[in-house]
């Protein structure tokens, strides 16, 4: 289960196009994240984190997008769920690949 989120979603989104549209403006860009972030109570390095994940899902930037950790993340326990599943049933195969090489008592 995902740990709660500290900061609601809108105000998340609202950073995060604050920071992108100061950006924009050469004037406001150097220490845009930060500067919003006090203002918003945000630690800038969080709002920089989200800016540059919004920035990567919207194809602006190289990197794994949120979708896509998703996806990778969802394979990797069913992967795990089956590399445990194999091994239950080699082991299973395995005793009763003994049972019958024994002989019978009858």
């Amino acid at each position: 289960m995902a740990a709660p989120r500290k900061y609601p979603d809108e105000l998340r989104e609202r950073a995060i196009r604050l920071v992108l549209d100061a950006r924009k403006d050469p004037a406001t860009r150097p220490a845009a994240a930060r500067r919003i972030g006090e203002q918003l109570g945000i630690n800038p390095e969080t709002l920089r984190g989200w800016v540059k994940q919004a920035e990567i899902d919207a194809g602006d930037r190289p990197g794994t997008s949120t979708a896509d950790a998703a996806r990778i993340a969802q394979l990797e326990r069913e992967n795990r769920e089956l590399r445990r599943s194999n091994a239950i049933l080699r082991s299973a195969s395995a005793f009763f690949a003994a049972e019958l090489d024994r002989p019978s008592t009858r």
